[in-house]
C-alpha cells in the first residue's frame, strides 16, 4: 500500500484525496491506516465514518454514510472539515444538501464489484443529483475512459479504487484521470 499511495500522492498532489476507509477495521486499525495515508502530503486525507480517528490524525475532512452521525453534529467537532455524504438517489442527495454536506459521493454510477447487489445509477441519474448545485463525486466503476461522460453528467470529480490502486502504473492512471477531469 505504501508505494502505491506514494505514487498516487506524488502525481495527484493537492488534486487527490486519500480516504481511510474500512468497515471491518477496528478503531486501532482504522487509526493506523489513517496515519499511514496522512504521510503523503499534499494529498488530503479524509476519514470515512470514524470521526474520532479523523480528529486524532488531523484529517482534512470526513465522509459520512447513511447510517453515520448527522452532518451538523460532525461539523460541531471540527468546523474546518470538508464533510461529505454518500448518496444513492435524489432523495438522499436532497437530504444531505439540506443537512449541510459540503459534497456528495454519488454511486455506484456503473457496475462495481464493491457493491454487487446495487443497481448502478448511470449518468442520467447522476445528472439529476448534480443539478442540486452541490459538488458531486461519482464513484462506482469509474475509469479514465468514463470520466468524460461523468463530467458531461455534472460530476465535479471522481472517486476510484480499483482503477488506481490495482493499476499496473498507479502514477500513469492518476495522470490520465486528472487530464480527463481538467479537459
Amino acid at each position: 500500500m505504501g508505494e502505491i499511495a506514494r505514487q498516487l500522492a506524488a502525481t495527484g498532489a493537492a488534486d487527490l484525496a486519500l480516504h481511510a476507509r474500512g468497515r471491518g477495521l477496528s478503531g486501532l486499525e482504522h487509526f493506523d491506516l489513517a496515519i499511514r495515508l496522512s504521510a503523503y502530503p499534499p494529498a488530503r486525507l479524509f476519514v470515512n465514518d470514524r470521526l474520532d480517528v479523523a480528529l486524532a490524525v488531523g484529517a482534512a475532512g470526513v465522509h459520512l454514510g447513511q447510517a453515520s452521525l448527522d452532518v451538523a453534529d460532525a461539523r460541531r467537532l471540527d468546523e474546518e472539515w470538508w464533510i461529505g455524504k454518500s448518496v444513492h438517489d435524489l432523495a438522499e442527495a436532497e437530504a444531505a444538501r439540506a443537512a449541510g454536506a459540503d459534497y456528495l459521493v454519488v454511486g455506484p454510477v456503473f457496475l462495481t464489484p464493491t457493491h454487487p447487489g446495487r443497481e448502478p445509477l448511470g449518468p442520467a441519474r447522476l445528472n439529476e443529483i448534480a443539478r442540486l448545485g452541490i459538488p458531486t463525486i461519482a464513484i462506482g466503476g469509474v475509469t479514465a475512459e468514463r470520466i468524460r461522460a461523468l463530467k458531461d453528467a455534472g460530476a465535479y470529480g471522481v472517486a476510484a479504487i480499483r482503477a488506481l490502486w490495482d493499476a499496473a502504473d498507479p502514477a500513469g492512471a492518476v495522470t490520465r484521470m486528472l487530464q480527463e477531469l481538467t479537459e
